[in-house]
């Protein structure tokens, strides 16, 4: 199940995706929240009616670093022996469509075409078994980085944590499950209709198995919470009016236009 969430007349809900051709798809409005028993209203809106939001309000995204060799060795990185993370904000999710607002305190501004994982419920120190249970699905990412500030300060808060620095969406894939993520699906980033990135998830140096094990040992996750998995090589500028979009192999596309911070 592809789960939107949405907004129309100034309502904001949850709703199933259905169709397969971009102009035909429409939403089924969801009774409840998807973090918990739910059932479809039968009541159907074109998605071309509504605004797409980001799927899910995180608590905090939990980011990893440097999880792809080639990507480490393109910024002149070593690979990690362990997961290494890093945060993002609440504050700076925003959803399908909206606008990256280039940081005023950088002139380097990079993407990150990221898988990421939702959790679907509270968690902690997660066996690798149970792993595939306390994941509710997953969506594109986007972890912009503001390539300068990050090389000059010792740690990454404002590079990665600035307003509109975590573009999320278009929605949350269910039926995607983790054998597949293990065996390879394909990440793109174009930017302009212009390919930059070009990967798969079976690259990844840390399984998302790992990931979730090694931060659910330190800290509780909560329902609608994300994990980021790690970029692949060609990450690149954005500038002032660029599309960039995030294409990811039985999910979606996420596309969002840099604008300048007013």
């Amino acid at each position: 199940m592809r789960i939107a969430r949405f907004s129309i007349d100034g309502n904001v809900a949850f709703g199933a995706v259905e169709g397969d051709k971009p102009d035909e798809l429409v939403l089924d409005i969801i009774k409840g929240i998807p973090f918990a028993d739910f059932e479809v209203s039968g009541t159907k809106v074109p998605l071309g009616k509504v605004r797409l939001l980001p799927p899910v309000l995180p608590n905090k995204v939990v980011a990893f670093g440097r999880n792809y060799a080639e990507h480490a060795k393109e910024l002149g990185n070593e690979v990690p022996d362990a997961p290494f993370a890093f945060f993002k904000p609440s504050t700076s999710v925003i959803g399908p469509g909206d606008d990256i607002r280039y940081p005023s305190f950088s002139n380097e501004l990079h993407h990150e075409a990221e898988l990421a994982v939702v959790i679907g419920r509270m968690c902690r120190e997660v066996p690798r078994e149970r792993v595939k249970d306390v994941i509710l699905g997953y969506t594109c990412a986007n972890d912009v980085t503001a390539r300068d500030v990050q090389k000059r300060e010792k740690q990454w808060a404002r590079a990665k944590g600035f307003d509109s620095s975590c573009p999320l969406g278009p929605w949350v894939e269910t039926d995607l499950d983790l054998s597949a993520v293990s065996e390879g699906i394909t990440i793109q980033c174009t930017v302009n209709g212009q390919q930059r990135q070009l990967g798969r998830t079976s690259e990844m140096t840390h399984s998302v198995e790992d990931l979730i094990v090694n931060i659910t040992e330190a800290m509780t996750l909560l329902p609608g919470d994300v994990i980021l998995t790690g970029t692949p090589a060609g990450v690149g500028p954005l500038n002032v009016g660029d599309e960039v979009a995030v294409t990811i192999e039985g999910i979606g596309t996420l596309t969002n236009k840099v604008i300048k911070r007013g």
